[in-house]
C-alpha cells in the first residue's frame, strides 16, 4: 500500500497523534518505512541560537522537542528513520516530499480557527495543497 510514508513533526501532541496515523498505515506493509521529517524553522533557530550556551546544547533541545514521536515510534517497534531540514516548514516538507516520491505525507493540524489560518495559513494546508502525493491531516 504505502511503502515510504512522511511523518511531518514538530514534536507537538498533534505530531503524536499524526505518528499513530502513521503507525496504522505502515502496518498494512511490512516494508513500509516512516520518514520522521523535523524542519528547523530560519525564524525560530535564530532565537535558539542567541539563548543557548553552545551549538551542542541547541541540537540537544532540537531533538528533546521530537522525542515524544521518536519515543511512541520506538514502543510500537515502527521501521523509522529521521530526517532534520532547514527553512520554512511548509515548503521544505513539500520539497523534500516531491525530490523521495513518498507515497503519503501525514502530518497533525495545529488546529487554527478560520480567521487565525486565512491570516497566517497553516502549514498543513500548504503542503496538502503543494504536494504531489496525497497528504492526510491529524486532527
Amino acid at each position: 500500500m504505502y511503502k515510504h510514508i512522511l511523518l511531518a513533526s514538530d514534536g507537538s501532541e498533534n505530531a503524536v497523534r499524526a505518528a499513530k496515523e502513521a503507525v496504522k498505515l505502515a502496518s498494512y506493509d511490512k516494508e513500509s518505512i516512516i520518514d520522521v521529517i523535523y524542519v528547523i524553522d530560519y525564524e525560530k533557530s535564530k532565537t535558539d541560537v542567541l539563548h543557548a550556551n553552545s551549538s551542542e546544547a541547541i541540537d540537544v533541545e532540537r531533538r528533546k522537542k521530537n522525542s515524544k514521536v521518536i519515543q511512541f515510534l520506538q514502543e510500537e517497534n515502527a521501521n523509522f528513520k529521521t530526517t532534520i531540514l532547514r527553512g520554512k516548514p511548509g515548503p521544505e516538507i513539500v520539497r523534500y516530499a516531491n525530490d523521495q516520491e513518498v507515497d503519503i505525507i501525514v502530518i497533525g493540524s495545529r488546529g487554527l480557527n478560520t480567521l487565525q489560518e486565512m491570516v497566517l495559513g497553516s502549514v498543513s494546508h500548504k503542503v496538502m495543497k503543494r504536494a504531489h502525493c496525497p497528504a492526510l491531516i491529524v486532527k
